[in-house]
């Protein structure tokens, strides 16, 4: 299987390090500056799993078709961020061919209607991953904490493909924690729920988890957004099943705990945020089911007011 992954930063670098460290095809598309990085260092990984450094493939997108040309792809790995989408997919069109399959491990929903229209749904997989990782300026792709996961599977048809099931050897291959959902679309509801209602709260108030908790109001105000949002799943004939929302609000609760959503993080350094993509997505989606989520609404005005500050 010869994979191409979009960008070496820390989620792509992670997972397609793990991949090429066991000895699979894996190329990544990169800048001229993150190909210098990679032509004088390696691929350095830092993570509690265990630290790597080693040579990878990599490529700049003026060599891209050259390559392309001498063998397809078989998989591109695609775990940009939302605003950078557009970018992105000018950026691997050239390498999605005839038999060529996409693999996008972004959060939410929204850019499924992007790929589907650039590239067909039947190239187009459904992902999504679970992991903690970031470039520092040296260039080393930082891994916090120990999850590093991805579930990816058919969002339509047969869901034991063969496609689906020569992607899962190659991260059994390389030790990853993996799943190939035969219910694909199902999970990504799940996550998409739960990470609307986890950025949208710690974004909101500017706190972890457990501070939220801490308050005399919040895991009632926690639970109401939650709902909001697994409202508009349900709209959608996509339930959120109980055992999973018991498990996101014992999460969305726990007292004392310092997770954050990393659009806070983004937010609280000044950055380009995902707002969009998710929380105001997951409102439009409530919106065109008729709807009423008062708490969502109040997310997505916070979110597009520091957007429109951060720009000024």
């Amino acid at each position: 299987m010869r994979i191409l992954v979009l960008g070496a930063g820390g989620t792509g670098g992670y997972f397609g390090g793990r991949l090429a460290q066991a000895g699979i095809d894996v190329t990544f598309l990169v800048r001229p500056a993150r190909a210098a990085q990679l032509d004088a260092e390696g691929l350095v990984i830092r993570s509690p799993l265990g630290d790597a450094q080693l040579p990878v493939r990599h490529l700049t997108a003026e060599k891209l078709t050259e390559a392309v040309a001498d063998e397809p792809f078989d998989v591109v790995l695609l775990s940009c961020k939302a605003y950078d989408l557009e970018s992105s997919i000018a950026a691997i069109a050239p390498a999605v061919g005839e038999h060529t399959l996409v693999l996008p491990i972004l959060n939410g929903l929204r850019h499924y209607e992007v790929l589907d229209q650039h590239f067909g749904a039947s190239r187009v997989l459904g992902g999504l991953c679970f992991i903690s990782a970031a470039k520092n300026a040296e260039g080393e792709v930082l891994h916090m904490g120990k999850p590093a996961s991805v579930t990816f599977g058919e969002r339509e048809g047969e869901p034991q493909r063969m496609r689906c099931q020569a992607i899962a050897a190659a991260f059994a291959e390389a030790g990853v924690d993996h799943k190939h959902s035969a219910h694909i679309v199902q999970d990504i509801w799940i996550k998409y729920s739960f990470l609307t209602a986890l950025a949208a709260a710690t974004c909101l108030m500017r706190a972890s988890v457990g501070a939220i908790a801490a308050t005399d109001e919040g895991v009632d105000f926690v639970r109401h957004l939650y709902a909001e949002c697994v409202s508009v799943a349900g709209e959608a004939e996509w339930p959120i099943p109980l055992q999973a929302r018991e498990a996101a609000l014992a999460m969305l609760t726990q007292p004392g705990s310092t997770v954050t959503a990393s659009m806070l993080r983004d937010l609280e350094s000044g950055q380009r945020i995902e707002g969009e993509h998710i929380v105001g997505d997951m409102l439009r989606r409530a919106r065109a089911a008729g709807l009423d989520t008062p708490l969502l609404v109040l997310a997505w005005c916070h979110l597009q007011a520091y957007q429109i500050r951060s720009l000024g």
